[in-house]
């Protein structure tokens, strides 16, 4: 259907486990790209993401991106006896997570010491196929997270701010049209120079290819306590006919600078006429 990529979650619930479902995709296909969307970073000593993570690349012939995250979803934690510590202290782990995994993606020595890891002088190995490294996806949706991805990732998913642990109205407010302007701001501010070197993304929550776009909206809207033009205007939703929706996402990248598009599984093939004529450009 002409998807750039495949991702997969991470979390406890009814799904695949990551790292072999993307190792299944990459052997059943030799362009798909593939990576987690994303890993917990609380889940996996980093030491073992490096390792499974540079082995995913080098078995696929360098086409991993490398999904990370501080971990958001609240019932993951608890129903696995996981402490679910703030969200200020796991950004805090997962920024020195990711020094350790660059660092043992050099293949040489490497030692570190922090506030949640310690590392002694280990050489890590496999090396991805990619050079430094395979990119690094980061999403976030608060300040703190994003100034984080800012600085270390290549591709950064513009996304809600998860911190309350769960999704709800007020989760959903943060993915506003003008909620996706401040965000983009603080990025903008942290990557300082680099910034043109990131490629921004958004995750659709909800996408519906309809004719009847207005009334769908409509029916939305006072649920998550919007106005239709809300949730014709978020970046996370994509709801109109196939012309529509590219003019929404031509508009998006316009305004966000957004190209990278995650879109459901099980809307791929109702969207793939939208991949056909907007891959690419």
């Amino acid at each position: 259907m002409g998807y750039a990529a495949l991702y997969v979650p991470d979390h406890f619930g009814d799904q695949l486990g990551p790292i072999a479902a993307l190792m299944a995709a990459a052997d059943a296909t030799t362009r798909l790209r593939i990576g987690p969307l994303v890993l917990d970073n609380d889940y996996r000593h980093p030491v073992v993401v490096a390792k499974e993570d540079a082995t995913l690349d080098l078995l696929s012939d360098g086409r991993l991106d490398f999904g990370i995250g501080a971990g958001w979803m609240i019932s993951d934690y608890e129903e696995a006896g996981i402490p679910y510590d703030s969200a200020g202290v796991r950004i805090e782990r997962l920024a020195e997570a990711i020094q350790i995994i660059k660092g043992l993606f050099t293949g040489k020595p490497f030692s570190f010491s922090g506030k949640h890891y310690s590392i002694n002088g280990l050489e890590g190995g496999p090396l991805p196929k990619q050079k430094p490294h395979p990119p690094f996806l980061l999403g976030g949706g608060g300040r703190k997270m994003l100034t984080l991805a800012a600085r270390e990732a290549e591709m950064i998913n513009v996304n809600f701010d998860l911190r309350e642990g769960r999704v709800g109205r007020a989760v959903a407010h943060t993915g506003l049209a003008e909620a996706t302007d401040q965000k983009l701001a603080w990025i903008k501010e942290a990557a300082g120079e680099r910034f043109g070197q990131i490629e921004l993304g958004v995750w659709i929550l909800l996408a519906n290819v309809t004719d009847e776009r207005d009334a769908m909206a409509s029916t939305l809207a006072p649920s998550m306590g919007f106005e239709p033009a809300d949730v014709l205007a978020m970046p996370h939703f994509l709801i109109g006919s196939v012309d529509q929706i590219i003019e929404d996402l031509v508009a998006r990248r316009e305004r966000f600078g957004i190209s990278h598009v995650v879109v459901p599984g099980e809307t791929a093939e109702s969207l793939a006429p939208v991949v056909e004529r907007l891959s690419g450009n």
